[in-house]
């Protein structure tokens, strides 16, 4: 028997998206932002791209727990080019390298909240923080976003990062090292923007050209709040694309 959530996902999965303005809104808790760089190229990733797939189950989707997954592109040229890579999600993941000091990069890599996160298959998610850090609140419509962050506390210059997020998406692979397999990504960025926020008391806004027919077969949202290239998120939110 499916879970709500994954009939709700291979609905939208076929479903157009909308014209009407859709509102995605935090608690004032933070989210855990969960980061997976990934390759179709790479025979390591699949079992990491189940346990992403598995998060669709979870009660507290897009509350507490705001997945993405980044497919990179160094594994292109040993056999099989992945349609979801990219050269920005590769140079993001050579960011977060350098802050941890890390001479490498590896795929599957998982980053929770900004830090490198390696027990990701033996461990459980660890519990948000139960300190308020503020609302974050985004509104899209069919060519922007609308953006509001009521920080509590703090005035360091803030940016937002928005993604559009696929899911059900599968591959049937012919080369490389995952040959003869069938595979199957959820949470997959297939567009993404930041632009910085605009301080106003304690609200932070902006509004990011960002249109929603951007990205064929997107079925989420996904936005987070940053003070800097690879510095930990202060609070992310998204859900499901409803026709």
């Amino acid at each position: 028997m499916k879970s709500p959530a994954l009939v709700a996902a291979l609905t939208l999965a076929a479903a157009p998206l909308f014209a009407a303005p859709v509102t995605f809104e935090s608690e004032e808790t933070p989210a855990t932002l969960i980061e997976l760089f990934t390759s179709e190229g790479c025979s390591s990733c699949p079992p990491a791209d189940a346990w992403m797939s598995r998060l669709k189950s979870r009660p507290d989707l897009w509350k507490r727990v705001v997945p993405v997954a980044f497919h990179v592109d160094y594994w292109d040229g040993l056999g099989w080019p992945d349609r979801f890579a990219s050269a920005a999600n590769t140079t993001r993941q050579h960011r977060y390298a350098a802050a941890w000091r890390s001479e490498s990069v590896y795929t599957p890599g998982l980053v929770l909240d900004g830090h490198e996160w390696r027990g990701w298959f033996r461990e459980s998610l660890p519990e948000p923080s139960p300190t308020k850090v503020g609302r974050l609140a985004i509104t899209l419509h069919d060519g922007q976003t609308d953006v509001v962050f009521t920080r509590l506390g703090g005035v360091t210059p803030l940016s937002v990062e928005l993604a559009l997020l696929g899911g059900n998406l599968e591959s049937n692979v012919t080369r490389g090292e995952n040959s003869g397999h069938k595979l199957r990504h959820d949470f997959t960025v297939l567009h993404f923007v930041s632009a910085p926020l605009h301080r106003q008391g304690d609200r932070f806004t902006t509004t990011v050209p960002f249109s929603l027919k951007s990205a064929e077969g997107a079925v989420a949202a996904a936005a987070w709040i940053v003070p800097g290239e690879a510095r930990p998120p202060i609070q992310a939110t998204g859900g499901w694309l409803q026709p």
